[in-house]
């Protein structure tokens, strides 16, 4: 996940960071206890991948994520009438899952750098990384059904659902690279799968466990899978034109993978001279040069790659509040997602 900025206030509640920093205290509170039931191998990656740690175990402030898809569930266990500390578990099983995801990610796509340091397969080696992913998303499903209750079986389902959805999305990501024919709207079932999934379940769940009806357990969960597409295309964006102090990564990033991301698929496939040039880079077996780079991100804009991918997010946005609206939650948890949800699909781009 790209760094999310945290400005800006809702209406009558709290600031984002401050529903941030509080969303990362409980589920830490959550999450220790259960890393710590890991094998010390499995441990020591996982430690220094949610940056508790570094490489040797010492105690680090390098940091970890935002919390942002466990804010998720915990505000919309509020939204659904019910307290936070009743999704606290769903929200620490949604951020090992994506922790998880993030830890295969960064080997498939020979990321060496996240979050400002060197990634976990550079430190510690492919195979462990990839074993300590493993590793996390087991331990997703035990701190998920770990409280027993009648809703526990609704709630696997659930995630199970999700994470094949995002195992789907993620196979296509990789597909799409080794092809040339790829349309915008596979493009966006794929970040549907990659993204979407998660951020749907991680609110649906929050709702389930928050004792929502299943009006507002549906409702919710469409608002996060719309908003989890809406971030994937602000993500495609940052991955192009974003800037490294804040997001963490080289400048050009997916252009020097040659990801088929959204912005690039929608250039691609303009039918402008601006596409025509694009795909003559793209489609080189050689690697390119950073002007090169440069020159195909002014290109995938000339396109109207950049445009459109906007366009595409803004609408999305639009449709997840609807669906907010519609789950008729209270005024200050629906204030706070709404928040959430436009700070992170007007990060810098």
């Amino acid at each position: 996940m790209t760094t999310v900025e945290t400005t800006g206030t809702a209406r009558d509640g709290r600031s984002a960071s401050e529903v941030l920093v509080w969303s990362r205290s409980l589920v830490e509170a959550t999450l220790r206890p259960a890393a710590d039931t890991l094998p010390a191998s499995m441990r020591r990656i996982a430690g220094y991948h949610f940056g508790w740690w570094d490489e040797r175990g010492e105690p680090s402030e390098a940091g970890g994520g935002k919390a942002f898809r466990p804010a998720l569930a915990l505000l919309s266990a509020e939204a659904a009438g019910g307290g936070a500390a009743s999704a606290l578990r769903p929200a620490a099983a949604v951020e090992l899952a994506h922790d998880f995801s993030l830890l295969h990610d960064d080997v498939m796509d020979g990321d060496r750098t996240r979050r400002h340091r060197p990634t976990a397969w550079a430190v510690f080696g492919i195979s462990p990384a990839i074993l300590a992913g493993d590793a996390l998303l087991t331990l997703a499903f035990d701190v998920l059904a770990s409280g027993g209750g009648p809703i526990t079986a609704e709630a696997t389902r659930i995630f199970s659902a999700a994470v094949q959805e995002l195992l789907d999305g993620q196979n296509a990501d990789v597909a799409f690279e080794g092809r040339r024919d790829v349309g915008p709207a596979e493009c966006l079932a794929m970040a549907a799968g990659k993204t979407g999934a998660l951020l749907g379940c991680a609110c649906a769940l929050g709702a389930l466990f928050g004792g929502g009806d299943p009006g507002q357990v549906e409702h919710l969960g469409a608002f996060g899978r719309d908003l989890g597409l809406a971030f994937q295309l602000v993500d495609d964006l940052l991955g192009i034109w974003g800037d490294p102090e804040v997001t963490g990564k080289p400048v050009h990033s997916d252009l020097r993978s040659r990801k088929k991301s959204i912005p690039v698929v929608a250039a691609l496939t303009s039918g402008t001279p601006a596409g025509g040039e694009l795909a003559g880079l793209y489609h080189r077996p050689e690697e390119l040069s950073g002007s090169e780079l440069a020159r195909a991100a002014d290109l995938v804009e000339a396109a109207g790659g950049r445009d459109w991918t906007r366009l595409e997010a803004d609408e999305l946005l639009a449709r997840a509040l609807r669906h907010l609206d519609a789950a008729g939650a209270p005024a200050r948890p629906a204030a706070e997602l709404a928040m959430l949800a436009r700070l992170v699909t007007r990060r810098d781009h």
